[in-house]
């Protein structure tokens, strides 16, 4: 008499290679993430403090038109012309160098993000207001 054997199929699943996989994925993705320099503006948020809040008179308004024109006070300018009178403003008020940049809805964010850049690199504070 000939005798088969059954064979049936394991049903068990072995956790040890997808604990293994997981860990190597939980390392990979913590060693990148610190590597990782978002380059973003950093930006003054509002506080609570009892500063003194400079009066209209002292603040430089540069408005950007919505070709990319640059206006200082009202007066058209060049971007070096920004760039000069930036520097002036950063050297006569020192950290108290403020500026109010005004945009048009259909400007550009590469003109704005300019004008930023040279506040940035001036250390001027910028209030940021969107023309209406």
């Amino acid at each position: 008499m000939g005798l088969k054997k059954k064979s049936k199929v394991s049903a068990e699943f072995n956790m040890s290679s997808l604990t293994d996989i997981i860990f190597l994925l939980l390392i990979f993705f913590m060693l990148t993430s610190s590597l990782i320099n978002p380059n973003a503006i950093n930006l003054k948020l509002p506080s609570s403090s009892k500063v003194s809040t400079p009066s209209r008179s002292k603040i430089t308004k540069i408005r950007v038109g919505s070709t990319g024109r640059l206006y200082v006070d009202g007066q058209k300018v060049s971007k070096a012309g920004l760039d000069k009178a930036m520097a002036s403003l950063a050297k006569k008020k020192g950290k108290n160098a403020n500026i109010v940049l005004e945009w048009n809805k259909k400007t550009g964010v590469e003109h704005v993000v300019t004008v930023m850049d040279l506040a940035l690199k001036y250390h001027v504070n910028t209030i940021l207001a969107a023309e209406k």
